[in-house]
């Protein structure tokens, strides 16, 4: 009978200890899958009360043609760096952000990661899963 080397069990142990005492503060950012994200928006009665910050960074005319309803802010990801105050997030609060594809989504996940929000989820496929997976998009008020 063959033994796991020494190195693989801290490894296994310490994915266990991590597992038992909750969530562990990203140096990177998490990836959520769009099916992931509906659950958790169908979660509160309330959009407001759904517990994370939902951030559509995509360009304000690609935001006008239609958006995941329960968004927040609409902030493109070029200008996060410069306007995350808007959030009015503490560094510890939950962010999740889209775009079209989850390109410039990840770019902005990892710009928030970097001014050291501890809580940031890239949605996977973004716009284009979550309309592929059959799911409503809202339009803006006007």
């Amino acid at each position: 009978m063959k033994h796991l080397p020494i190195q693989l069990l801290i490894v296994l142990g310490w994915i266990v200890i991590a597992g038992l005492t909750g969530p562990v503060p990203a140096t990177e950012p998490y990836v959520l899958s769009v099916q992931q994200l509906k659950a958790g928006m169908e979660k509160t009665a309330q959009p407001s009360q759904k517990g994370f910050i939902l951030v559509d960074v995509r360009t304000p005319e690609e935001h006008a043609g239609g958006f995941i309803p329960g968004t927040d802010f609409n902030i493109d990801f070029r200008e996060m760096r410069f306007r995350h105050s808007e959030l009015h997030a503490n560094l510890d609060e939950h962010i999740v952000v889209y775009c079209q594809s989850g390109h410039r989504s990840s770019i902005a996940a990892e710009t928030l990661t970097g001014l050291g929000y501890k809580f940031v989820y890239n949605v996977a496929g973004s716009m284009n899963a979550w309309q592929g997976a059959g799911y409503p998009i809202e339009m803006p008020r006007r």
